[in-house]
């Protein structure tokens, strides 16, 4: 999500300057690559480039594509094929060996449902959404749609399918994606028309509340706000809860244990970590916590520490179930050899990343498939003729 505040926080001032601008998006990819689909690219008619769609490798091509589409003010579909060992220019520096699909789209200010509007109703709301771009993978000479609905968590949808016999079965896959909480690649064929679909299923931004505003907070913070996250730190004591003190973006709670929950939403993607060195503060947090639905609660400090508070928990009489157990990280954090406490937050947002997608944090040197699973780039065709 940061990169896509950024792309329209650029564009908002390209427009404010007079510039006109352009969106590169990876929208299929066959094999590997840096970067994965729905990554973005914003380039303005003089060179600025803002967001990335490789490791660097595509962007100098990408920007005379992008020149060129602004100035003929049609959208183009571009492959990049990294595998080719013959290419000198692309690809063969980083090894990736992958088939990129990007498509290239003039932003056109006064159209209500740019992509660059429907991107900004996406990350207005901390909710789930889907984004639908159609390309024509089929036939570059093609006219490609681009990024042109969104549908958000609630139902609402802005922006449409211009092609009203694609309309409903477009829409209900993206219902599906919404449902699956997994983008989806759909090829539709009907009498009149072939066409790709990426349907992009887009998350919030993960919602970081550290509880305790001491010193080894502070890089805590920092390194969740270059991440682009929803960042909070809470604390009893307004000595130590101030604004001044963390990452612009942070906001400052000073609170006592049992009123937090009720100032702080929680979603799915809402991750808690304690580190106040009060053992009574933070054991009132765990027992408020332990009754949330949150995925990941962290606690810093040694293994005993955590034996201690669940002790006292089942003499007050409250059951710690399994299920709660597997939502509790302590001692917090990978085992990286962490001392300091900018390495301690490193390894805590690390385990954190790890948790939330649902993979083990081990060394990719270890792993003896490829790194991303090319099984969800796989494209499903369906025929809408009778």
């Amino acid at each position: 999500m940061k990169e896509l505040r950024d792309i329209i926080q650029a564009y908002d001032k390209a427009v404010q300057a007079g510039k006109r601008a352009a969106l590169a998006a990876v929208v299929h990819l066959d094999g590997s690559s840096y970067r994965r689909p729905g990554a973005r690219m914003l380039v303005t008619d003089e060179g600025e480039l803002t967001g990335a769609i490789s490791g660097g490798c595509l962007e100098g091509d990408a920007l005379r594509k992008a020149l060129l589409v602004i100035n003929q003010q049609q959208s183009k579909l571009i492959t990049y094929d990294t595998s080719d060992e013959e290419d000198a220019t692309i690809g063969i520096q980083l090894g990736c060996a992958g088939v990129i699909q990007v498509l290239f789209e003039p932003i056109h200010p006064n159209h209500s449902h740019h992509p660059i509007q429907l991107l900004r109703k996406a990350v207005a709301v901390r909710q789930p959404s889907v984004l639908v771009t159609l390309f024509s993978i089929t036939d570059k000479r093609n006219a490609h749609p681009g990024t042109c609905l969104l549908l958000e968590a609630n139902g609402n949808i802005s922006g449409g399918i211009p092609f009203e016999a694609l309309n409903d079965v477009v829409i209900q896959d993206a219902k599906g994606v919404m449902e699956s909480h997994q983008s989806a690649f759909y090829h539709y064929i009907s009498e009149d028309e072939q066409v790709t679909a990426f349907i992009e299923y887009l998350q919030p931004p993960v919602s970081l509340v550290v509880i305790g505003a001491g010193n080894d907070a502070i890089p805590m913070m920092q390194i969740a706000d270059t991440l682009g996250w929803d960042v909070r730190v809470v604390d009893g004591r307004n000595t130590h809860a101030r604004p001044d003190r963390f990452a612009s973006a942070c906001q400052v709670l000073v609170s006592k244990p049992e009123q937090v929950l009720e100032q702080i939403p929680i979603d799915n993607q809402t991750v808690f970590v304690m580190m106040t060195h009060n053992y009574n503060y933070d054991l009132a947090m765990l027992k408020a916590l332990l009754h949330t639905a949150v995925p990941y609660i962290g606690m810093l400090g040694p293994r005993k520490k955590l034996e201690r508070m669940l002790d006292d928990l089942r003499e007050a009489g409250i059951t710690v179930t399994e299920e709660m157990m597997q939502r509790i990280y302590g001692p917090v954090g990978l085992d990286i050899g962490a001392e300091t406490a900018a390495e301690i937050a490193l390894s805590i947002v690390a385990e954190i990343k790890a948790v939330l997608q649902q993979k083990s944090g081990n060394m990719l040197r270890y792993k003896s498939d490829v790194i991303h699973d090319r099984g969800v780039l796989e494209i499903t065709y369906k025929s809408t003729t009778n």
